[in-house]
């Protein structure tokens, strides 16, 4: 009995040393917890790029979840991803949020429970995700945020978008060099108007743009009548174009009874749209009014001189880059390399950024060489 016993412990000690050093890469796990986070991160929640990251299945379920469908980019985007997600093998699993955050929180929910190694996010409002992207995070689900910063969450590992500030600095640019060409002498008088308060891109476009234009009210070069210079004055709720038209001729009605407007910086098209037709129907002359997106309305207005200019983000070379990145994932090889970061409130964000493009009549049919639909549109 004794002999058994004796022997019975040196068994038991053999085994505990074969799983702790004889199980290859699985005793590193024991012997280095931080290995042992599937994401890669470090201590403090910042994501190594240079950390070998566990891939997965070449038709793992990839899910999207995208703000709403309201404007052609995020239409675009839905199509794109579900097309070339499926030719890349994956399974696609799509939804919009209809701009409502409980919505885009459940579609999370679903994802996690589908069992996707990878979420993409176009959040709604990214600081209300912070829970369920925690959920998600634990799970061992890579987190992707597309065209918009996931904020106050460790749960997010790079995003992918333009750059945003530069982007605002374009829609500025384009905006004095319309004043300049079709306005004659200053001073130009302007009214602001800035995106939706949940999306964190409005004010970092909104910023980039006052970044160009507040030496120029400064020096009396512009003038906004209104006064209303703050980015939550100039704020457009939820973008919605129908709101921004309310307060365009609120604005006109108020301050322009007697006097021409030149320009109107405008975050995207739809509502440079919604400006454009408040001041016609006020009867003023068309102001240079900037955009954002490049939608197939916008490119027509330009053509037709309705409206100055856009900046054009190519919705499938986000989509592309989105797809590359999760495809580096998949192989294990991690997050591609970036330069750039971005301080989400919780942790530094990789970014992979794209750079953004002023779109004018000038430049149109070279800017839409490639597209055929947009090129199809620059009739005279």
């Amino acid at each position: 009995m004794k002999n058994k016993t004796i022997l019975s412990m040196v068994l038991a000690a053999t085994m505990l040393i074969a799983i702790m050093f004889g199980c290859g890469s699985d005793n590193q796990d024991i012997l280095n917890p931080q290995l042992m986070d599937p994401q890669g991160t470090n201590d403090a929640g910042v994501v190594d790029q240079n950390t070998e990251m566990p891939g997965f299945e070449s038709d793992a379920v990839i899910g999207v979840t995208l703000p709403w469908l309201g404007t052609q980019n995020w239409v675009e985007a839905k199509e794109m991803f579900a097309d070339q997600l499926s030719k890349a093998g994956y399974k696609p699993f799509i939804e919009a949020a209809d701009q409502t955050v409980t919505l885009q929180q459940q579609q999370i929910e679903s994802m996690i429970e589908a069992g996707a190694k990878v979420i993409v996010v176009g959040p709604v409002d990214s600081a209300q995700l912070t829970d369920v992207l925690d959920k998600a995070k634990a799970a061992g689900i890579y987190i992707i945020g597309y065209d918009r910063l996931l904020e106050k969450t460790a749960g997010v590992d790079g995003v992918v978008q333009y750059g945003s500030v530069e982007t605002g600095k374009l829609q500025a640019s384009a905006l004095v060099q319309g004043l300049q060409e079709k306005k004659g002498e200053s001073p130009y008088n302007i009214e602001l108007f800035g995106g939706g308060h949940a999306d964190p891109n409005s004010p970092n476009f909104f910023n980039g743009a006052m970044s160009v234009l507040q030496p120029l009210i400064d020096d009396g070069t512009l003038v906004v009548t209104s006064e209303e210079t703050d980015f939550i004055q100039c704020a457009t709720a939820d973008w919605n174009n129908a709101k921004a038209q309310a307060r365009m001729e609120k604005l006109l009605s108020t301050y322009y009874t007697d006097k021409e407007i030149d320009g109107v910086l405008c975050p995207n098209d739809g509502i440079a749209r919604a400006c454009i037709t408040a001041c016609e129907s006020a009867g003023q002359d068309i102001p240079i009014v900037s955009g954002l997106d490049a939608e197939n309305d916008s490119v027509q207005w330009i053509w037709e001189g309705r409206q100055y200019s856009t900046i054009a983000k190519p919705t499938d070379k986000l989509v592309e880059e989105t797809i590359d990145v999760i495809n580096s994932l998949r192989d294990g090889k991690g997050l591609p390399e970036t330069d750039v970061t971005a301080d989400n409130g919780v942790k530094d964000v990789p970014i992979f950024e794209l750079t953004p493009l002023i779109v004018t009549k000038e430049n149109e049919k070279e800017i839409f060489a490639n597209d055929p639909t947009r090129l199809e549109l620059l009739k005279d």
